[in-house]
């Protein structure tokens, strides 16, 4: 029998994490384009989600791990969070170049996703996703966590950074402004071939 655990104290909220379930799929994926809408317009690379097919065919691979955070209240449980991860370069959209790992002797484990609810942000629920995910890379015998973060997404370097992540590569979007003129190019001088000099 499953064992009856003690309720929490007045005023606190429950947490709980399991795997995500094909029902779970659209209230999840509804859950991503809510929590990354503000990232996505000001971010350069595009975030998550950017196909509701690819994040569909994500459930079908072997080697990834999708969970969902949820707080209950009363008979209802709030979707608070989700996190992605993989023990292995998988995917034919993969960043990672395993070389690297390799000559460096590191296993891995690669975070492909971590999302909090905007209106559950400083509740401790990022904290307890990467205890969850700490505890996923050590019993897989995973020496380190790996992801990628956009350089200008403040509040998740902050959080990253308080947690000794390390900056691995340099990986920088570069632009330079361009003068503008019309649509089509002037004239240009060009030097004859030898043949037409003749």
């Amino acid at each position: 029998r499953p064992r009856k655990e003690p309720a929490p104290p007045n005023g606190a909220l429950e947490l709980r994490v399991r795997r995500m379930h094909r029902r779970d799929m659209n209230r999840v994926w509804e859950f991503l384009k809510l929590v990354f809408r503000d990232v996505n317009r000001d971010t350069v690379e595009y975030q998550r989600p950017r196909h509701k097919s690819h994040f569909l065919d994500i459930y079908e691979e072997e080697g990834v791990e999708q969970l969902v955070f949820e707080v209950k209240r009363g008979a209802k449980h709030d979707l608070v969070g989700y996190a992605e991860y993989a023990y292995d370069v998988s995917g034919s959209d993969s960043w990672f170049n395993h070389r690297y790992f390799e000559k460096r002797n590191m296993r891995p484990l690669f975070v492909e996703e971590v999302a909090v609810h905007p209106q559950y942000k400083s509740m401790g629920i990022g904290s307890f996703m990467f205890e969850q995910i700490e505890h996923a890379a050590r019993l897989r015998g995973c020496t380190h966590i790996v992801l990628e973060v956009a350089e200008n997404n403040e509040d998740a370097l902050t959080f990253y950074r308080k947690r000794n992540f390390h900056k691995l590569d340099a990986a920088i979007f570069l632009s330079r402004k361009l003068d503008t003129g019309d649509d089509l190019l002037g004239p240009r001088t060009i030097r004859p071939r030898k043949k037409d000099e003749d």
